[in-house]
Parts: structure tokens; C-alpha cells; sequence
């Protein structure tokens, strides 16, 4: 048990934070949208530390002008605090806040078993938002143990729209200037990435390392009791190193030193699990077939080479494709799209084709650089063939620059832009 004292000061320190942000003026994103706050079901955030969970709940409880209480468990204080706890919690934020109807709990996965006091809260009808860095919120515990009451909202860093808004970045003009400045962003988005503290930060390395060493160490490490740590962190730099990849366990075991590709299967699932890696499956008809050939890329660009010694190249063209699958989860996950990436029997590719239900919608050509005609016929005969297999038509192709319309065998393929593609739907 946690001293009460303990449990006021720090409650009592983080609503003195709360009080001090009132003035400031914080990003605002899309997601807000997405948290309804009258809702009865638990509204669950989740996504990779450092996304900007806590500002997307915060702004939305701001500009709804709702009261709320807030307590955030990631704090070095609360780490041995137990679900025993937690009624002392619920009593020292009545004592801070009075009477409120919402409660906003940060990080709240890192105690085990909490999930049985939100459902009791739920049960009081108070309304509630959790925000959590692992994807296990909304597996087992939460779908076990609060019966489908909740809803999930998830967050990944800055997408490029939202990067330009903080930026000041005029995202609706068509001028010669407004368009030659969203350039100039896409150019410095693509490189930095979109982690929100990034834009303020000058030791952009150091920052990058130090989130992804708290990642692997205190959400993966200690919540899974990983037994071979150096093999597991070597695998995750590997695969942050070299992606976009396919995962292929028989050659990736030997590269860590791990003997078992079991093993390695395990390590990856905790890497999505934390948000840090994303993957996508092979499109094929039958379920057996997606299951195979999984591709990886991070959660966001900056942890492509952003770390210490990592040694990697900056390949503009993974970097694009990247962004690109990160927008595509945005915009399609929450209105029930999948998305997966397209390889015909004879080799020809397509980064993505999104669906609905066994239904191909769209389908994307992801290409930095399509001046050189090797490359423009190659990008465009993996759209053709994908388009003749799933008989799709809706076809784009997302450069860095080049814009132009084509009709090739009676269909229409649109050449975008990123820095436009990646706004036009804001």
C-alpha cells in the first residue's frame, strides 16, 4: 500500500500542471473529434509514448468545458502503487477536484489489474478516459474484463497536416507561395518526423534515443520480463534500421544471436504491441496467405536514424513510403478499412491497397523520385497489374513533387504530390 500522503502530493502536483496549461494554446488535432465525451463506454487512447495522448484528451476535456479530474500513473512515485490503491486515488481527486462526472487516467496500464476499477467507475456512470502506450489496453484485458464498453481512439505522432498547423503553415491557399511553403514543411517534415516535442527540441538525436530506450526498457523489458535484453534491443534497432522489411524469422534469429524464431515472433509482438514498429500484411484472398511475409515500419521516420549510432541511410524514398502508411492507418482504421501491401506471382508491386471487407477501394504507388523513366514505368506497372487482379480503378501514385493525370490502358492513375495528398482530406 501507498502512503496517502504520497498519493495527495503527487495528485496535488500534477493538478498545479493542469492549472498551468489553461493559457497555453495547444495543437489541436483531428482525433479530438473522435473521443465522445458522453459517452458510457471507457474512450481509450493508445498509441507509441510521447504522441501527444494526454494534449489530444486534455484539449478536447479543455474545449468541451466538462469538469474533470486527472491523475497520471506514469510517475516514478506511483511505481509500486497496486489496484488496492486506487480507491485512495478516487478519494484524494474528490478531496482536489470535488464532485466531477469525467476522470482522465494517464497511463493506467502500468497497474495491473486496473481494469476492474474502471469498470466499477463505469458502472457509477462516470465518464472516463484512458490514455495507455500498449496495444494489450484494448487485446485481452480490456475486451476480457470490460465486456466491449469501450471505445478506441488511436493516436500516432504529428501527421504533416497537423505539423503545418502547429507550424503556422497555410494548408488551404493554391498559391505559387502558400504551395512553395508547404513544400519547404514536407521537406523538414520528412526528415525530423512528427514526435510533437521534437519541433522544440535542439538535441533532436538524444531525444529520439532516450524515448526509445524507455520504450524497450520500462514498456516492453519490464512489463514481459524479456530474458535475452541485448538480443531483443539489437533486433529492435535491426529492424527500426532497415525498414520498410519483411519479417523473415530464420534470417533475423542468427543476425541477434537468438536461437529460436519463436522467439523472435515474440520480440516483434512486442514491438507492435508498444506502437514502436506497425505492421502490414500481404494482400491475398485467402486468410492463410495474409498471415505470411508481415512488413514492418516505425511508428514514425525520426526512428528510422534519429537514434544514437544508427547508422542508417537516409533513404527519402522508405522515409515517404512510411509517412504514406501512417496517413493511410489514419484515415482508414477508424472507418474500417484495412489496409495491406500488394505482390503479384510474378514480382510486380504496390505499396498499398486499402479494403473493405474483400473489397479492394484503393490502391497506392508510393515513388520519392519518378524522373527517371526506369523508374515511372516500373511504379506504374505494379499499380496496372494490382488494378487488373483486384479490379479496382482508383489508382495514385504519391511523389515528392510531380503532379500529372494519366489514362494508361483505359484507367486513370492521379501523380500527387505528398506535401498535398497528405492535406487534402483536412
Amino acid at each position: 500500500m501507498i502512503d496517502k500522503r504520497i498519493i495527495e502530493q503527487v495528485l496535488s502536483e500534477q493538478y498545479e500542471e493542469l492549472n498551468a496549461l489553461k493559457n497555453i494554446d495547444l495543437c489541436t488535432r483531428k482525433e479530438e473529434g473522435a473521443i465522445n465525451l458522453d459517452s458510457h463506454l471507457a474512450q481509450v487512447v493508445i498509441g507509441v509514448r510521447r504522441s501527444g495522448k494526454s494534449t489530444l484528451c486534455y484539449n478536447t476535456l479543455k474545449s468541451n468545458k466538462v469538469k474533470f479530474a486527472y491523475a497520471n500513473f506514469d510517475d516514478e512515485r506511483f511505481q509500486n502503487i497496486q489496484t488496492s490503491d486506487l480507491n485512495a486515488v478516487l478519494e484524494v481527486l474528490y478531496k482536489i477536484y470535488g464532485d466531477f462526472q469525467h476522470l482522465f487516467l494517464d497511463e493506467i496500464q502500468n497497474i495491473d489489474g486496473w481494469h476492474l476499477f474502471v469498470n466499477r467507475l463505469l458502472r457509477q456512470r462516470i465518464h472516463i478516459i484512458v490514455t495507455g502506450s500498449n496495444a494489450k489496453l484494448l487485446s485481452g484485458e480490456l475486451a476480457t474484463h470490460l465486456t466491449g464498453r469501450n471505445d478506441q481512439i488511436e493516436l500516432y505522432p504529428f501527421s504533416f497536416c497537423d505539423w503545418c498547423h502547429c507550424k503556422g503553415i497555410d494548408t488551404k491557399s493554391v498559391t505559387t507561395k502558400a504551395e512553395a511553403s508547404r513544400r519547404a514543411a514536407f521537406d523538414e517534415y520528412i526528415l525530423q518526423g512528427g514526435f510533437p516535442e521534437l519541433m522544440y527540441e535542439k538535441n533532436k538525436t538524444r531525444y529520439v534515443g532516450n524515448l526509445v530506450n524507455n520504450i524497450l526498457k520500462r514498456d516492453i523489458e519490464q512489463r514481459h520480463k524479456v530474458k535475452y535484453t541485448e538480443a531483443f534491443e539489437q533486433l529492435a534497432h535491426h529492424l527500426m534500421n532497415t525498414a520498410p522489411c519483411i519479417i523473415v524469422e530464420n534470417e533475423l534469429a542468427p543476425i541477434v544471436g537468438l536461437k529460436s524464431n519463436h522467439t523472435v515472433n515474440n520480440y516483434i509482438g512486442y514491438l507492435k504491441e508498444a506502437y514502436l514498429m506497425l505492421g502490414i500484411k500481404k494482400f491475398a484472398i485467402k486468410s492463410r496467405q495474409r498471415v505470411r511475409a508481415e512488413k514492418l515500419y516505425p511508428v514514425d521516420v525520426a526512428l528510422m536514424d534519429g537514434r544514437q549510432d544508427a547508422f542508417a541511410k537516409e533513404n527519402l524514398g522508405w522515409r515517404l513510403e512510411t509517412i504514406v502508411y501512417i496517413e493511410l492507418l489514419r484515415r482508414n482504421r477508424p472507418i474500417n478499412r484495412d489496409v495491406y501491401y500488394y505482390k503479384s506471382v510474378n514480382g510486380y508491386e504496390a505499396d498499398f491497397v486499402v479494403c473493405r471487407d474483400n473489397r479492394v477501394e484503393e490502391i497506392y504507388q508510393v515513388s520519392y523520385d519518378i524522373s527517371k523513366d526506369k523508374t515511372r514505368k516500373r511504379e506504374l506497372r505494379g499499380l496496372l497489374t494490382a488494378s487488373k487482379e483486384t479490379r479496382c480503378n482508383n489508382l495514385f501514385l504519391i511523389t515528392d513533387f510531380h503532379r500529372e493525370n494519366l489514362n494508361i490502358e483505359d484507367k486513370q492513375i492521379q501523380i500527387i504530390p505528398a506535401y498535398d495528398w497528405l492535406i487534402e482530406n483536412n
